[in-house]
């Protein structure tokens, strides 16, 4: 269950947030929506990989952390094992207020019934004069990012789709243990189809700034082997 309620002094004075990491803070999770603006940091630790939405009519990026519904890999304990972390985590428990397609400006909302929501312990939201603290701050700035780069993201899957780029994936991974996981239901850049793109395509793709995520996207990939090494430690205990 969640309980968004728009961010403000007068009700938040008080507020506090927990920002170290556990799964009882909500962080065991498999994956995190991440946006194209962010490729080029996310793709130094997670697979990138894209998702049809419910209404079938689009794709959402993601972060991948496990192979399973509510498996963090990257969670030991309260430790997140990587360089960095999907903005869509960062933010945590903050979210944007109003329609996300829409430009107009934003409100900070927050999940009043998060985990994270500090029982008189955690980093404070105001300070005693009511103006937002350094984190808040920083959060706000992070919203502004996700906010952006979600609204970005449009074009670039537009892209995709206008270029047949998308292909689906079939990952079955058998563990030293002899079990097997899979990863079903989700897509990658389709490489072939790239390379056999003409110049006059590739022109637009770069003048529209959607050939780097591409090529991040690309490159992420190569974290899938590493994302069953963890696997394996993990199955090893």
């Amino acid at each position: 269950m969640t309980d968004h309620a728009i961010l403000t002094p007068e009700a938040h004075a008080e507020l506090r947030i927990r920002t170290e990491h556990g799964a009882d803070l909500g962080d065991a999770v498999m994956y995190a929506i991440t946006v194209p603006s962010e490729f080029r940091q996310v793709q130094n630790d997670y697979p990138i990989l894209f998702r049809m939405n419910p209404e079938r009519d689009g794709f959402t990026a993601l972060a991948i952390f496990g192979f399973e519904a509510g498996e963090n890999l990257y969670l030991d304990g309260g430790r997140w094992d990587a360089q960095g972390r999907p903005l869509s985590i960062e933010i945590q428990p903050f979210l944007i207020g109003g329609d996300p397609d829409d430009d107009a400006p934003k409100q900070v909302h927050i999940d009043m019934a998060s985990p994270r929501i500090g029982a008189g312990e955690g980093v404070r939201v105001f300070d005693e004069t009511g103006r937002p603290t350094p984190y808040l701050e920083t959060i706000i700035d992070k919203l502004g990012a996700l906010d952006a780069g979600y609204r970005e993201s449009r074009d670039f899957f537009e892209a995709l789709r206008r270029y047949e780029l998308l292909e689906p994936l079939i990952l079955e991974v058998t563990l030293d243990d002899g079990s097997t996981n899979r990863l079903v239901g989700f897509h990658v850049i389709d490489e072939e189809k790239l390379r056999s793109l003409d110049a006059a395509a590739l022109g637009d793709l770069h003048e529209a700034g959607h050939l780097m995520p591409i090529f991040m996207a690309l490159a992420s990939l190569a974290n899938l082997s590493a994302l069953i090494a963890r696997k394996n430690r993990r199955a090893h205990g």
